[in-house]
């Protein structure tokens, strides 16, 4: 016991003197343990993952597919254009033309002239297809197209409707002749015509032979139609005239052929024009 005692009290005199070094603090819960502790950890067991609810992917947004027109229903009608100048111009009873003394430039027919010595005058590309119209016709029927009646300016029209005015009262003038301004022969895209042949020039038997049934079956091809057809009066405000054509340019012509379509107002869904109410 005394043994002990001796080395408790150097023991203390040691830390009063300062000469040793002071004793690690205690390690607290979170310390790792010392490396020299021959102390094996406990391995930490993975944790199974709980399987995550089943949720089925989002589907990406079919995009949106606008169908064409001819997929599912028919294309609405083609605009009639207001110009003038316009291959595609409608003019009529109750479309007058803008501006209504439109000049347009002409060159003389070269197919023909007209069979009483006159000349005729049309626009360029309406010479050009009744080159190839009157070719075909020749190729096909043996016998061609003379023109008698085309370009008429804005004065023209006025000394030849004032004329019927005169003549035949203005009531009967307005089925058979254009109002100055509502001509069709101002355009320089109108012609009237007859067979070589002479035969029915300016009456509607015209239609009855065989000049003017080939025109009436085959002149689309070539841009043009039948612009005041039989019994279509109510619509286009004129009697039938198998022998006045009209220039449109082929993609009118051929579409109002394949749809069956008569008569331009109904081809640009224009309404009716039987008055120039």
């Amino acid at each position: 016991m005394r043994r002990a005692s001796v080395v408790v009290a150097v023991t203390a005199a040691l830390v009063l003197s300062g000469c040793g070094e002071p004793a690690d603090p205690a390690p607290t819960a979170s310390a790792p343990a010392s490396p020299s502790a021959s102390v094996v950890p406990t391995p930490t067991p993975t944790p199974t993952p709980s399987p995550s609810p089943s949720v089925p992917p989002t589907p990406e947004a079919a995009p949106t597919v606008t169908p064409s027109p001819s997929a599912t229903q028919e294309p609405p009608p083609p605009q009639a254009d207001g110009s003038a100048s316009s291959l595609q111009v409608l003019v009529n009873k109750r479309r007058p033309l803008q501006p209504q003394d439109y000049v347009p430039e002409v060159v003389a027919v070269s197919i023909s002239r007209d069979v009483d010595g006159g000349g005729e005058w049309v626009r360029p590309e309406v010479d050009a297809a009744l080159r190839e119209l009157d070719a075909a016709m020749r190729a096909e029927l043996g016998e061609g197209l003379h023109v008698f009646s085309s370009y008429r300016s804005f004065a023209r029209q006025t000394e030849l409707y004032n004329g019927y005015v005169a003549s035949s009262g203005q009531a009967a003038a307005d089925r058979t002749s254009a109002r100055p301004g509502h001509s069709e022969h101002q355009t320089g895209l109108a012609v009237d015509v007859v067979g070589t042949s002479g035969q029915c020039r300016l009456d509607v038997c015209f239609g009855g032979t065989a000049a003017g049934r080939w025109v009436a079956a085959e002149s689309w091809r070539f841009g043009f139609v039948v612009r005041y057809p039989d019994g279509l009066q109510g619509i286009t405000g004129y009697h039938y005239e198998p022998w006045h054509l009209r220039y449109v340019g082929t993609d009118v012509s051929v579409a109002m052929h394949e749809r069956g379509t008569r008569t331009l107002e109904e081809h640009f869904g224009a309404g009716s024009a039987p008055d120039y109410g």
